[in-house]
């Protein structure tokens, strides 16, 4: 058993360190803003866009920079083979804030950021004869360009973009070291659905019932081995909830506030501390789990075709007894998982963390349960309330949405933490990402898993049972949380604010329609009579006759 409790700590040290920060569903990027703070007026009205710069060296194609378009000015094209390609040209004087020394023959022209307002700067290079401005900002960050809240004269007729420093440091290197060159802008739209919002809708769909048949089965096998030792009239029946419930953790709901609580003050400590180290800690932290993880989903699957290698055991120092089958897969996990560590920045990088992802949610998903359906309210309710605190209510306290700034890592100089699933947009120009965050699938599949555990002990079918509505409730959920996140222009959303409702609401409404609702809230399981019971009355009714 020492192997079993190494699996429940390092699992349970899962939940509380990956899973407590689970962040909100986003994507990469924002591509359309409206910021209230900037009001619009006639000639200044423009939403916030990226914009694509994409450059030609003497014809040959070359990088490409990505800037945001002002409030005002023309509005860029949005598709490619609409934007032509201008001649770039350096403002004389840089600042652009005095009438030019040479007219523009339709050029694109860059000047340095300061010393006059924005607007300033595009009336001059317009006056001069540009087709539009590309201002360099003097930090690497891009800057929202709005119209000051006195000026009138909002008369513009060509496109500005802001670019950071370190881009128009390499511009300028090529203006310098060519003899031309020459940039295309166009500001491409993001489709409205792409295809791996389909995929991670499916991959979270998939984990939860993996992780809920696996669940069940070992509930029933448990309950199966009870029932045998009780019709045999065994002493070892307190050793029987042992065997039933060993390497298992049920949740009360005391631990299940006390969990938001600590997930809280977790969160907190990864906003304020979050940097390259910290991140490198919970990248550590992710492989250990994910190992753990990967090597129990392995060698439950393996075991069934090598069950004489899953039964055979050896003694190892410290971790107890471990059977051979699991010293022939661990290896191969943590080779998996330091590969995955190693390469992380690499472009399929996504795959090994999905996979160590996946294969960490399903072991606690095994592991952890939720007894009855009243400590599974009290969890969803208070994870659905810290999932909308900490994304949206935290932008009074912090003046950003701390949620969204841990998910992305914006602090740390890295993609973010690696406590999510993730799938990179296959047709949206703009790349980045589709995730969804451990919380999202766990928590939800906590309850889940409870109504495929109490439908097989009461025998229930699907139609009858609650397994199916809630994952219909929970599948539901999801696709409206890609909806809002589609409608709101890929600002981050809280998963929860919408699968909460869906999948408790559904298990508490059927569960009240068919009378069952008292037994789920708190026993969690059918009554069963034990098999004893029938076993002496058949005596008994034998020794009248």
């Amino acid at each position: 058993m020492e192997l079993q409790r190494v699996r429940c700590a390092l699992c349970i040290c899962a939940v509380v360190v990956l899973i407590l920060n689970y962040p909100a569903t986003v994507t990469a990027g924002d591509i359309v803003h409206d910021d209230d703070s900037a009001p619009k007026k006639p000639g200044c009205e423009n939403n916030f866009v990226l914009v694509k710069v994409q450059t030609w060296i003497d014809g040959i194609e070359d990088a490409e920079f990505v800037g945001v378009g002002a409030r005002f000015g023309t509005t860029i094209v949005s598709k490619e083979k609409n934007a032509n390609q201008t001649h770039l040209a350096l403002s004389d004087p840089r600042d652009c804030c005095s009438p030019l020394k040479r007219k523009l023959a339709g050029d694109i022209i860059m000047v340095d950021r300061g010393n006059c307002k924005f607007t300033t700067k595009t009336n001059i290079a317009q006056a001069a004869g540009a087709s539009a401005v590309l201002i360099i900002n003097n930090q690497k960050e891009l800057y929202k360009m709005v119209c000051e809240p006195d000026e009138t004269d909002l008369d513009i007729d060509i496109p500005a973009v802001m670019l950071p420093q370190d881009a128009g440091a390499s511009l300028e290197k090529m203006l310098t070291n060519s003899s031309s060159v020459s940039v295309q802008l166009y500001s491409p739209r993001r489709p409205v659905v792409d295809i791996a919002e389909v995929f991670l809708w499916l991959m979270a769909a998939g984990t939860i019932l993996c992780a809920s048949y696996w669940s069940a089965w070992s509930a029933r096998e448990a309950a199966s081995e009870q029932d045998k030792l009780l019709k045999d009239g065994s002493d070892e029946l307190l050793n029987s909830e042992s065997l039933g419930s060993s390497g298992v953790v049920d949740i009360n709901t005391t631990s299940a506030v006390f969990f938001v609580v600590i997930a809280s003050c977790f969160l907190v400590i990864l906003y304020k501390l979050m940097s390259f180290w910290f991140v490198e800690l919970l990248v550590v932290l992710f492989c250990v789990g994910g190992v753990e993880g990967l090597q129990t989903c392995l060698v439950a699957l393996l075991s069934r075709w090598f069950k004489h290698a899953g039964e055979s055991f050896i003694k190892v120092h410290f971790f107890g007894a471990v059977s051979y089958l699991t010293l022939a897969v661990s290896p191969f996990c943590i080779t998996f998982a330091v590969v995955w560590a190693v390469y992380r920045n690499a472009s399929f990088a996504w795959i090994g963390q999905d996979v160590l992802g996946i294969a960490l949610i399903i072991t606690v998903l095994q592991i952890v349960r939720v007894p009855n359906l009243k400590v599974g309210t009290v969890l969803l309710s208070c994870a659905f309330l810290y999932d909308i605190f900490w994304v949206f209510v935290s932008t009074k306290l912090f003046h950003e949405s701390v949620m969204i700034v841990v998910a992305r890592g914006d602090k740390s100089g890295e993609d973010g933490i690696p406590m999510l699933l993730k799938i990179p947009r296959m047709y949206d120009p703009w790349g980045g990402y589709s995730i969804i965050g451990f919380g999202d699938i766990i928590l939800p599949g906590l309850l889940i898993a409870f109504s495929l555990r109490y439908d097989w002990l009461a025998k229930k079918n699907l139609r009858a049972g609650y397994f199916l509505w809630a994952m219909l409730a929970y599948g539901l959920g999801l696709l409206i949380t890609y909806v809002a996140l589609n409608l709101m222009d890929g600002h981050g959303q809280p998963a929860l604010l919408y699968i909460v409702p869906f999948t408790l609401g559904t298990f508490l409404a059927l569960g009240s329609k068919r009378g069952d609702l008292k037994i789920l809230w708190t026993r969690g399981e059918p009554e069963r009579v034990c098999p004893h019971i029938h076993l002496q009355s058949s005596e008994e009714s034998n020794e009248e006759k």
